[in-house]
């Protein structure tokens, strides 16, 4: 058997007749709040190079609750619990990471992040020196999931990360670099964020190479609130699967999944939120690939973009004085809050459809912009609140 190679030319030729138009990008071409160019098909193209996880696979991470040991390896703590043995514990609790008693047969890692999220635009060096005397196999967190749940575009949550890393650098010297763990949350644009995962392991990397190391960035995802909402909670479930499955395809090291009730939270809503995952990782082994979507050429094209993207802005932060800087001048406020807004814009007028909200059944707005953001202030703020 012989196969005839198709060139784009005679895809688009084909298209055209199809669609019986010469103007076939314009109808098959959809905007995207993040500028990205997505073409309606894809060539091959150069692979960009993706670092494998730090983790063999992808930790599937529970919120610790009586019962749940023997289910989960892996725990996200808010409070301090001795009686584990052989767990991966996220330390999430600024004030337990000062405290908690570390036992040999576990591996510790925190979450708690140092920088303020306001004009005051200060890192808490007693916390980081708390934090960095810890037995932990890593010490700091960089949470870069505020940012995504504040309205903050992927470009710019991969931009901040760096950012925020580099003035680690500058307070520490390099070898924080190696003690760091980013907390990113997943959004529902399932192939945007499978590129997100892998475009910041690729740009995390290039930054350790302009201080002479060669690092993965450790990725500890969790799912998002900014498009979840109080009614019909299970379409919160079908939102949260589909982040998971982006995490893990995209290279996550460790995946959480909050509660998909907004209200009325029980243990066994945050049981069922965290068998999610291991529905998706037992049914599909997703969570032990190093990178599923490699060779997929949108993906490989999106990544591309995002990392050339968030590259540039960062190096315009960087011109600018950096990420302190430009928080204490209120200008990283500013990019999210015009960000945001224009996303909520798009869910007022129906270009972003989120079920059971402003579609089926379309809900009435009780909230304007204004009374939901603050250009002063980076805060969490669901898609949803207009309508509830």
């Amino acid at each position: 058997m012989s196969f005839i190679e198709s060139t784009l030319e005679d895809w688009e030729k084909l298209v055209k007749k199809q669609l019986k138009t010469e103007n076939i990008y314009e109808i098959l071409s959809k905007d995207n709040l993040e500028n990205i160019e997505v073409k309606p098909y894809y060539q091959n193209n150069s692979e960009t190079k993706i670092l494998p996880k730090v983790e063999e696979s992808t930790h599937l991470v529970a919120e610790y609750q009586d019962g749940l040991e023997q289910q989960a390896f892996a725990f996200l703590l808010n409070e301090n619990n001795e009686g584990l043995q052989e767990k991966t514990i996220f330390i999430n609790n600024p004030d337990l990471a000062e405290h908690i008693l570390t036992e040999e047969t576990n591996r510790y890692f925190s979450l708690v992040d140092v920088f303020s999220d306001d004009k005051t635009a200060e890192i808490n060096e007693h916390m980081a020196g708390e934090l960095l005397s810890k037995a932990f196999e890593r010490q700091i967190g960089i949470d870069i999931s505020l940012h995504q749940n504040a309205g903050a575009s992927i470009i710019q949550q991969l931009a901040f990360a760096l950012a925020k890393s580099k003035e680690l650098v500058e307070k520490f010297g390099t070898e924080i670099l190696e003690k760091l763990v980013f907390r990113l949350a997943i959004g529902s644009n399932y192939f945007f964020e499978m590129a997100k995962i892998r475009a910041f392991k690729y740009l995390f990397n290039q930054l350790s190479k302009e201080f002479d190391k060669d690092l993965i960035p450790y990725i500890f995802a969790e799912t998002s609130f900014r498009n979840k909402a109080k009614n019909d909670e299970e379409n919160n479930l079908i939102r949260s699967t589909l982040e998971l499955a982006s995490a893990m395809i995209g290279g996550a090291d460790a995946v959480f999944s909050n509660d998909y009730k907004i209200e009325n939270q029980t243990e066994l809503s945050r049981e069922i939120s965290f068998k999610q995952q291991i529905v998706l990782a037992y049914e599909s082994i997703i969570n032990v690939f190093e990178d599923a979507s490699s060779g997929s050429y949108f993906v490989e094209n999106i990544t591309q973009q995002f990392a050339e993207k968030s590259w540039r802005l960062f190096l315009e932060i960087e011109e600018k004085g950096g990420y302190l800087a430009l928080l204490k001048s209120g200008e990283i406020q500013k990019m999210i809050f015009e960000q945001a807004t224009k996303e909520q814009s798009w869910v007022e007028e129906g270009k972003i459809k989120l079920i059971g909200v402003n579609l089926y059944p379309k809900l009435e707005v009780k909230k304007t912009v204004d009374e939901l953001y603050n250009a002063d202030e980076i805060k969490k703020v669901r898609l949803a609140e207009m309508f509830e």
